[in-house]
């Protein structure tokens, strides 16, 4: 038996450990039916928190990382949440107040489409049920969960939540993903409200199918070219390494701060190390003693609509299904919402056929949408992958078959690396063009089962060496000898192509006697590949018809190697040009309907030059000269703690760091980029390398990661920003994963409510 020191360090206690009063206290309580419900702690909930946080101990290294440790999982998972409460409660509430549809409560009206759409698959009192019958190891891990941040809050009375005063353990199945959109998030909420704004909505859906269609409206930049929301992922074999081991680049691209770095680990076999989305208790992207695993967004077509031929008889709503009618489902949804005067409540009746709930209307049909609802599982799923221990135990879970929207790149200690295009893949009628809406009076649109792993799209130890995925197909995950497109039916992948995955191919093909260091340089290569496209149109339409004045940009472009560095000035240009071209065409694609970077190579010579001049003029305007250096305009800022994006404020007046490389769409591995409305001169990027890590599989486990910013959210926190500099310059830290290196670059260690 191994000593319990691996576990339970002995701690240096600072200061008496506060006493918890046993009494029973009333807390309130917002209540999704009632908030104004008050409900009392009991004095057995505080004995057993007491009890349990005994039995925890954090350990925050130099860097402020928890490495959590208890006796049993939940145990451990108590302790993990009460750390990540620390860190960012405001956060971990907000991603449950979006997940229990309850945004409204505490952002206003503008909410309420989201809180409808969030309310059309996600009930209280089936949850509720769901985790009545859930198997008691994971009741376990979600007392836990609930425990743990409802005994930070009792612990720090100067905490004042916006809404959710305690929650309950059922809540942790509303969020049982890591991913930063989720299924419903592709619902479109413009479309929605359009639907259901009227009354009766659904009768002028049908009266008005000008009502119907997709909203008209011009596209912003962010909305013409949003900063990708994927991720990287990169496996080499032994073969491909200068040590033998299998490695593993960990690089999701997700808004900044979107999830921290921890540690967790308890006595019953819990060793998990990487990124945790707030408010969840399982590791989402990240490793443990033998393997790891990292999940890259859009893998396959898993999300279904459904044409519905609707009538109305004596109020009443009635579909078409095998030539008999079926009666629409109506479902009567509160969504209250703040205002001025207090909390307001909206009455929807919300509609559902068996296929789904009705989500918008097109050309005189309602359209339902079916996906993946299956919450236990997905949990069950996003835990126990972090406690396997080789492939086939890895492979073992992902027969459960419940996650949805991720692709998994993995390896291990014994040397594997392997490849999975989804997971959750419903098995349908192959005559059927599953990328549009389907005919849903017909059984033959009906899902027929799951696939099983072995039919999806995978790969188990390539002869290559290497697999890759940055949110593309998976035609080339491993050069030759990827999947072959023709032995898939379309519906198993979503996605084409993209500028990231013609950068991974290139920068894996040749990689040989790789070492740790090595492939962060490969993750961090800075060649922009998408301006190998598009810039020979430019050439083009400037040799058919010379302008003196754009002569020197030309020439600045012909001679730059179509890679980013803080002095590129052919970067910064070469960026404006293309940001020009998206925000003049960006309406003319949508009407076309065709990817955005394969039409602007197309355009007219006039227009490409144009908006060379257009860029020159604006990095002039802003900047003083046309011949501005890249790092003078791409920076990394953090001024506050602001857990809403669209909030925040950046300011050319204040300090920054100049960041070498660049947005995902022009290719760039290591993306970097703005997708909050720029009213600054300069470029702050929020979105794209947020937690990186490289793990080397060896028999010890050898890793390195970065940040951007550092761990904690206050301001004031030594950890607000400490990793910003290294993060800036693409510089990692060594990931502390054993005992003995925590305890070197301790910081502080405590029990919760210390």
């Amino acid at each position: 038996m191994r000593s319990m020191s691996r576990f339970f360090p002995p701690i240096q206690l600072t200061r008496p450990l506060k006493q918890l009063a046993v009494l029973s206290v009333c807390v309130f309580l917002g209540n999704l039916e009632n908030p104004s419900y008050a409900q009392t702690i009991t004095s057995p909930e505080l004995t057993r928190w007491q009890n349990t946080a005994q039995k925890v101990s954090i350990s925050r290294d130099k860097w402020g990382i928890p490495h959590v440790t208890g006796e049993r999982d939940a145990d451990a998972v108590f302790g993990l949440l009460y750390a990540q409460a620390e860190d960012d409660f405001k956060r971990i509430e907000l991603n449950y107040i979006n997940a229990l549809g309850r945004l409204a409560e505490v952002e206003g009206e503008a909410e309420l489409w989201r809180d409808l759409r969030m309310k059309l698959f996600i009930n209280p009192a089936d949850l509720q049920a769901k985790y009545a019958a859930c198997p008691p190891w994971l009741k376990q891990l979600m007392v836990g969960f609930a425990d743990g941040l409802n005994y930070y809050l009792y612990s720090h009375p100067e905490v004042k939540p916006r809404l959710i005063t305690h929650f309950e353990p059922w809540m942790a199945l509303a969020f049982s993903e890591g991913s930063i959109g989720g299924d419903i998030e592709t619902i479109k909420l413009a479309e929605l409200e359009t639907f259901y704004a009227k009354r009766p909505a659904a009768l002028q859906a049908i009266a008005s199918p000008a009502l119907t269609q997709n909203l008209a409206h011009t596209l912003t930049m962010e909305q013409a070219l949003p900063e990708p929301r994927g991720s990287n992922g990169f496996a080499l074999s032994p073969g491909r390494t200068a040590n033998g081991h299998a490695m593993l680049l960990i690089n999701p691209h997700t808004s900044f701060y979107f999830r921290p770095e921890v540690q967790v680990t308890s006595r019953r076999g819990l060793n998990a190390y990487g990124a945790v989305t707030w408010g969840q208790f399982f590791v989402y992207q990240g490793f443990n003693e033998h393997n790891g695993w990292m999940h890259t967004s859009a893998g396959a077509d898993v999300i279904d609509e459904y044409l519905l031929t609707v009538t109305e008889k004596n109020g009443k709503y009635f579909y078409r299904y095998e030539g008999k009618q079926r009666a629409m489902k109506e479902v009567l949804l509160n969504l209250p919402y703040k205002t001025a005067n207090g909390i307001e409540i909206r009455h929807i009746t919300a509609y559902f056929s068996h296929h789904g709930p009705v989500v918008r209307a097109a050309d005189g049909k309602w359209i339902a949408v079916k996906l993946m609802q299956e919450p236990v599982k997905a949990l069950m799923q996003s835990y126990l992958r972090t406690k396997t221990h080789n492939y086939t135990g890895f492979a073992k879970v992902m027969e459960l078959r419940a996650n949805s929207s991720n692709n998994t790149v993995y390896a291990d200690g014994d040397g594997n690396i392997a490849y999975f295009h989804g997971n959750f893949v419903p098995r349908r009628n192959h005559s059927f063009d599953w990328t549009r809406p389907v005919d849903g009076s017909l059984r033959a649109t009906e899902w027929q089962g799951l696939h099983p792993v072995k039919d999806i799209i995978k790969l188990f130890n390539p002869a290559n060496g290497w697999l890759q995925n940055t949110n593309n197909w998976p035609f080339s995950a491993a050069g030759a000898n990827s999947p072959r497109v023709q032995d898939y039916p379309r519906y198993m992948w979503s996605e084409p192509e993209n500028a990231r995955g013609i950068h991974a191919v290139k920068v894996l093909h040749d990689a040989k006697n790789v070492t740790l260091d090595g492939l962060i340089k490969l993750a961090y290569d800075s060649e922009l590949t998408a301006f190998e496209t598009l810039l020979p149109a430019l050439f083009k339409a400037y040799d058919g018809a010379p302008e003196q004045r754009l002569a020197p940009q030309i020439a600045a472009l012909r001679a730059w190697d179509k890679h980013s560095n803080l002095e590129s000035i052919p970067t910064s240009l070469a960026i404006y040009w293309a940001q020009d071209l998206v925000q003049q065409h960006k309406d003319e694609v949508r009407i076309k309907n065709v990817p955005l970077l394969d039409y602007l190579p197309t355009l007219p010579p006039t227009a490409l030059l144009t908006a060379l001049a257009r860029a020159s003029d604006r990095l002039q305007a802003d900047f003083g000269s046309w011949q501005t250096p890249w790092g003078e305009i791409n920076r990394f800022q953090r001024l506050s703690g602001d857990v809403s994006a669209q909030n925040t404020q950046y300011d050319d007046s204040k300090p920054s760091l100049a960041v070498p490389f660049a947005s995902g769409n022009w290719g760039s591995l290591a993306a970097f980029g703005m997708s909050t409305k720029q009213i600054t001169k300069r470029i702050y990027g929020d979105r794209g390398n947020s937690f990186v890590a490289v793990v080397d599989f060896g028999p010890r486990i050898v890793a390195k990661s970065i940040l951007a910013g550092g761990e904690s959210s206050h301001p004031n926190s030594p950890h607000f920003n400490d990793q910003a500099e290294m993060y800036s310059k693409g510089q990692f830290k060594d990931v502390l994963f054993y005992p003995e290196d925590i305890a070197r670059n301790l910081e502080r260690q405590y029990h919760p409510g210390q």
